[in-house]
């Protein structure tokens, strides 16, 4: 159905021709989006590559067929991130096995996984998890009778790094499978499959598709039959995202890298400045030359990303920060074209200071997003 793009391309040109099908005179670069549920399936069921809208849809494929060639192995599709999270979870850890994960890790991957939050569905069924700091050797020493170690890097929202390849290499030879949560990065900045891991989670809400309007996930798998296991539990439970969102997606992943290049090196000159400023503390960004993470990131990632965090002085501080601002719109999530930020304590559940604020870099000029932030911070 469509042609995979030349590995020897560069990203720019692979994000904009993944997944398009071949030049036929008078057929358009990227077909609009299937809307069906049943398609015409005379005799076999086998013999039709579509029967049914719960078991695939060509613009689904051919947005993951984009993604498996900027992931480098099989790409499903799911309808938000947190389903992508679950479908693994949910087939890669049997009932009584025993998980790893970071103390840190996305909230809600917390929330469904462990026993400590109500709504605990995994944990119901007799999974044990153990949790470690992403940074040090905890999630190294749990090891032992693992079935997953799941990771995240960077972590959402305090951007610590951990060696996926070294994680990987102990997990494999402990027997375990490794999943890596590759949200904050993207399959542009960072390629967990190459670097030894299993699975690929990403939010595709967020840089993924980059303009705030859209909610979905996807799972890369380096092995065909994981993915034909976790396309069947898709199929039967009925995860499925919709052609409308899909096709918006693929649409939107032509610009991925010109986004991603603004906000990673708008990020660096914002996050040099952060670091400076009198009013501000705990700045973390893995491209400072200065933070903890940044020898591992600049080892594992080819830039560093548009999400910065950052500390005020107190909850108040913050809101004075946002009333002065702008340019910086007070909302969750990250990744969008437009500069964001929020002050993550508000939630509860992350091990964050009550000024603690995650910031994620849009696509304004970076000369009117310092003075936006010289002015707030004045404010402060």
């Amino acid at each position: 159905m469509s042609t995979a793009p030349n590995p020897g391309w560069h990203d720019g040109t692979r994000v904009v021709r993944a997944g398009l099908p071949d030049a036929t005179p008078g057929t358009p670069y990227l077909a609009g989006p299937v809307f069906a549920a049943p398609y015409h399936a005379p005799g076999d069921p086998a013999a039709s590559p579509f029967t049914y809208g719960r078991f695939s849809n060509p613009t689904w494929v051919a947005y993951e067929q984009a993604l498996e060639a900027l992931e480098g192995g099989p790409c499903l599709l799911f309808p938000s991130g947190m389903a992508a999270t679950a479908a693994v979870l949910a087939t890669m850890v049997p009932p009584g096995a025993k998980l790893v994960m970071p103390a840190e890790s996305y909230y809600t991957t917390r929330v469904i996984a462990t026993q400590d939050f109500p709504g605990a569905w995994f944990a119901a069924q007799g999974i044990r998890v153990v949790t470690a700091p992403t940074v040090g050797d905890g999630l190294r020493d749990a090891l032992t009778g693992a079935a997953v170690l799941w990771l995240e890097s960077p972590t959402n929202p305090a951007l610590d790094v951990c060696d996926i390849a070294a994680l990987a290499e102990a997990a494999h030879a402990a027997g375990a499978l490794v999943v890596v949560d590759n949200t904050t990065a993207t399959p542009l900045l960072q390629q967990p499959l190459a670097l030894g891991a299993d699975f690929a989670v990403v939010s595709d809400t967020k840089a993924m598709t980059g303009h705030a309007d859209l909610v979905l996930g996807h799972v890369a798998c380096r092995d065909a039959a994981h993915a034909e296991t976790i396309r069947t539990w898709r199929t039967r439970m009925g995860v499925i995202a919709g052609p409308m969102e899909a096709w918006l997606a693929h649409r939107s992943l032509a610009t991925l890298d010109v986004r991603l290049a603004r906000q990673c090196d708008t990020a660096m000159q914002i996050a040099t400045m952060l670091a400076a400023h009198p009013k501000v503390h705990g700045v973390r960004y893995p491209g400072l030359p200065t933070d903890p993470s940044h020898a591992i990131a600049s080892r594992q990632m080819t830039r560093f990303g548009g999400v910065i965090s950052f500390a005020l002085d107190d909850a108040a501080a913050v809101t004075r920060f946002f009333a002065a601002s702008r340019l910086v719109y007070e909302a969750t999530s990250f990744g969008g074209v437009h500069t964001s930020a929020e002050r993550r304590a508000r939630w509860g559940g992350d091990a964050v200071s009550e000024g603690f604020v995650r910031l994620s870099i849009g696509l304004e000029d970076v000369r009117d997003l310092v003075n936006d932030f010289e002015r707030a911070l004045g404010a402060v």
